[in-house]
């Protein structure tokens, strides 16, 4: 379950501006803010079933932006590459430059 919410996280932030705000508006309350389907309910005056039903399909269109566009999938491809150029640099001056390439992503 947290490998999930990680990934939905990860595909929030690269495609949230793809969201209309009502659907980012649920998918961070419930994958950042770690609300409830029902605090959310509650919060919007809608069910639960109507939260659940816009999560689920909120889900399902970033996994399909992600098939597309696969900017999640060459995320992980560079932090790896540059994972293991950084395990076998010893110059502090380039280990900082990798640093600083790690905190743009």
């Amino acid at each position: 379950m947290l490998e999930k919410t990680n990934r939905v996280n990860y595909l929030l932030d690269f495609y949230q501006a793809l969201l209309t705000p009502k659907q980012r508006n649920y998918m961070e309350l419930y994958y950042l803010e770690d609300y409830s389907l029902g605090e959310i309910s509650e919060l919007f005056h809608v069910s639960r079933q109507a939260v659940y039903d816009n999560i689920k399909r909120t889900e399902a269109m970033l996994e399909t932006y992600e098939e597309k566009l696969h900017l999640y999938e060459k995320f992980e491809q560079r932090l790896s590459i540059i994972t293991e150029i950084e395990s076998s640099i010893t110059d502090e001056n380039t280990l900082n430059l990798i640093k600083q390439l790690k905190e743009l992503d």
